[in-house]
């Protein structure tokens, strides 16, 4: 059984008749009018008007259907490559990237510290022929591309860009997502590297690049979707991540920036689970309540009110056990999202709790998407659920419960405050282990788990040789340091040492206990400079390190 998180008051499970949610709301047994008491013009409005909550667009999917991607990352750049082909050859719409831990954590493949991890959880990537590589032959041009990528996201999308110009593609063409969110990850995720000060400056900076040079490019994805992977409720996943939302905002004007030269092109990262109709109206609130933070706090316009975000089905909820149920839960899981609204969609491999998916599962989790978007008839109207009592009166409740959470970061200081407090990492701690608690005394229903049980072992899927693909790597990483200018990997690195230099010596000499942000008068952008040292073949692992020698590491004891 999972141990307490310190500090809890829990209570065991209780023994109930009453229907609750996944969060706790209570379910009554039959709603009415007066439940749903609903203001249409001020609450709900029209698709595509605000405050949102019915949809971003006035036509939604009659227009066109949400982007169709799935996640893929497969130790070599040139496997990952053959991966995308094939999806997009079965009708995927949008490429979704999987790097591997030392990539997302700045080490090289050759780094002692990497030894284990090269390509096991995604791709790996030293460099920008490993770039070259991934993207060879698809067609930059026309296909959005997500990549997962934080801690390291600056150099990343530094690399997908030098590809494409090498290409003969202009940046201003592309379009496409990195996560880049860096909040989440010192609260439920862990792939971090630098402080929250000069991380959330990096971002910032991400968003004016974007902005000025890569209009059709979205500098972030705030995703809630890890927390609640790490057991945040429906409820703590709403709040959390508007509340990270709020910070990057606040802090990108603090940089000087115009929200509406920056906040249109804002996305957002949620999952969908099994409660079918908290999950929709979780969805239509987190719209709602973004619309009106916009603008009630920042004075957005209406075209950054509107929130738009990609969803993935529950990699939590997939279980070993007699895993083609898990095609099931994916299907419930990908409905809830599309009645919800979202803009884009992966859906999991039944296979993904057992090993990498495979070409089997990933396909058959498109064709989800393709039957609930061509069969199904759920594209026919949009918003089909509104106007339920249930569903609005769901849609209020969580509104009002994440709204209160809201403010409790509010009154700690905001996100980074918050975070550095511990406020976010114990409150998912303490909804984890009162979940499992239920599990475990069968309260919660998992089919084939607690209930419903064979005692038949889970099938085994073959692994690829990691040590014969963390070799190759190697032997790639060789060959470009080999051949590569080493006087101009230098100067550039040198440039960029200079400039983060700089940076930190600014921050320090701010007065109070607060970083503002950063004057641009006078500075030096660091993504120029990324740009040219990837361009010149400096690898992931060195750039990173040039940026940790100037701004440290994040220790979590010490923040």
């Amino acid at each position: 059984m999972r141990e307490a998180p310190e500090s809890s008051s829990l209570s065991p499970p209780r023994a109930t008749s009453e229907r609750e949610t996944s969060s706790a709301i209570p379910i009554k047994v039959v709603y009415r009018p007066e439940d749903a008491a609903v203001n249409y013009s001020e609450d709900l409005g029209d698709p595509g008007q605000f405050p949102f909550t019915r949809g971003v667009q006035a036509s939604m999917y009659r227009g066109r259907l949400w982007t169709m991607r799935q996640y893929a990352g497969f130790g070599t750049a040139e496997e990952t490559n053959a991966r995308f082909r094939l999806l997009l050859a079965r009708g995927q719409t949008g490429l979704s990237v999987a790097f591997d831990l030392p990539t997302q954590m700045g080490i090289d493949s050759d780094s002692p510290r990497a030894l284990g991890e090269v390509g096991r959880a995604g791709v790996a990537i030293d460099t920008v022929e490993d770039m070259h590589a991934l993207l060879a032959d698809l067609p930059l041009e026309t296909v959005s591309t997500s990549m997962t990528i934080n801690a390291t996201a600056s150099t990343l999308l530094a690399m997908y860009i030098v590809v494409a110009e090498e290409r003969g593609i202009a940046r201003s063409a592309l379009h496409g997502t990195i996560q880049n969110d860096l909040l989440k990850e010192y609260i439920a995720r862990g792939t971090y590297i630098y402080p929250p000060g000069p991380s959330l400056d990096l971002i910032a900076e991400i968003f004016r690049f974007c902005a000025d040079e890569m209009p059709r490019w979205n500098p972030i994805s705030i995703s809630g979707y890890h927390m609640r992977e790490a057991g945040a409720t429906a409820v703590q996943e709403l709040a959390f991540t508007l509340a990270n939302a709020i910070e990057y905002v606040k802090r990108a004007i603090g940089a000087g920036l115009d929200i509406n030269t920056f906040a249109p092109r804002l996305s957002f990262f949620f999952a969908s689970h099994n409660d079918l109709f908290e999950e929709i109206a979780k969805f239509r609130a987190a719209r709602r309540m973004y619309s009106r933070i916009m603008r009630e706090r920042f004075g957005c316009d209406e075209s950054g009110c509107r929130m738009r975000f990609h969803t993935q089905t529950g990699g939590v909820t997939l279980m070993a056990q007699q895993p083609l149920n898990n095609v099931v839960r994916v299907t419930l899981q990908a409905l809830a999202a599309t009645l919800g609204g979202t803009q884009s969609l992966h859906t999991n491999g039944y296979d993904e709790a057992l090993a990498l998916p495979t070409a089997e599962a990933a396909t058959l989790a498109l064709r989800t998407q393709q039957i609930i978007g061509y069969e199904s008839g759920i594209t026919s109207t949009v918003d089909p659920l509104a106007g339920s009592y249930f569903v609005e009166s769901l849609t209020d409740e969580l509104e009002s419960r994440a709204m209160a959470l809201i403010r409790k970061v509010d009154d700690l200081g905001g996100a980074e405050r918050a975070v550095a407090a511990g406020f976010f990492q114990e409150e998912i701690a303490r909804s984890a282990y009162e979940f499992q608690l239920r599990v475990e005394a069968g309260e919660t229903v998992i089919v084939g788990v607690n209930k419903f049980a064979d005692g038949a072992e889970p099938p085994m899927i073959p692994s690829p040789d990691y040590s014969a693909l963390e070799h190759e790597q190697l032997e790639k990483l060789v060959i470009v340091r080999q051949n590569r200018d080493q006087s101009r990997v230098a100067e550039t690195l040198a440039a960029l040492r200079s400039a983060a230099s700089s940076q930190t010596r600014a921050a320090a000499a701010e007065a109070g206990e607060t970083r503002t942000g950063v004057d641009g008068d006078g500075r030096t952008y660091l993504m120029p400079l990324i740009i040219e040292a990837v361009r010149a073949r400096a690898s992931v692992g060195e750039i990173s390190d040039i940026l940790s020698a100037c701004w440290g590491a994040y220790n979590p004891a010490h923040s």
